[in-house]
């Protein structure tokens, strides 16, 4: 085997393990907030995946890699979940503003005040339907691979998805009409 050849393997490990954290880390540290509900155990979960990344083969995750962390995640998030008897959530709003880049309207006062409504009426819904929004409108996954991760059927996957987002928005509808503010007109 050629040395040159060798070094070359592990600068393009390194280089797709770099670009895999930098592209995903923000995403993945959000989801991992929002399952154990505090900042620093959310963080040990990312490493650790990022550890186990390091263990596989590039070719291995071809086309899957995200899907595969996301699962990682959330296995040693459960696994922790049994081991202490308890999961803890984070709120919602701190969940959306850790990592700085969840996509947040500024367009307009009313657009930030719709997120802010919608985000606080996120802990109302059950906790699977919780994270299949997440998952879904949060980090882009496919209901293929909410399906993967989370170990329900795509359909199920759909059905909680269009569960959670009739009863979000008929709570949110149900918000604009409070007494005192006008309704806001819908197009």
């Amino acid at each position: 085997m050629n040395p040159s050849s060798n070094s070359n393997q592990t600068d393009e490990r390194v280089e797709w393990i770099r670009a895999s954290m930098e592209r995903h880390e923000a995403e993945l540290l959000r989801y991992a907030l929002s399952l154990v509900g505090d900042l620093p155990s959310a963080e040990d979960l990312v490493q650790d995946a990022f550890f186990k990344l390091c263990k596989q083969e590039p070719g291995s995750l071809r086309g899957r890699l995200v899907p595969w962390l996301f699962t990682v995640v959330r296995n040693q998030a459960m696994d922790r979940h049994r081991r202490e008897s308890r999961w803890p959530r984070a709120a919602e709003s701190e969940a959306s503003e850790v990592a700085g880049n969840a996509p947040i309207p500024s367009a307009s006062v009313q657009a930030r005040d719709d997120v802010r409504n919608l985000m606080s009426l996120m802990p109302s819904l059950p906790p699977n339907q919780r994270e299949v929004v997440r998952l879904k409108f949060q980090n882009q996954l496919s209901y293929r691979e909410i399906s993967q991760l989370t170990r329900l059927t795509e359909t199920n996957v759909g059905f909680l998805l269009h569960t959670a987002l009739k009863t979000l928005r008929q709570r949110f509808e149900h918000l604009d009409h409070r007494p005192g503010q006008p309704p806001t007109s819908s197009p």
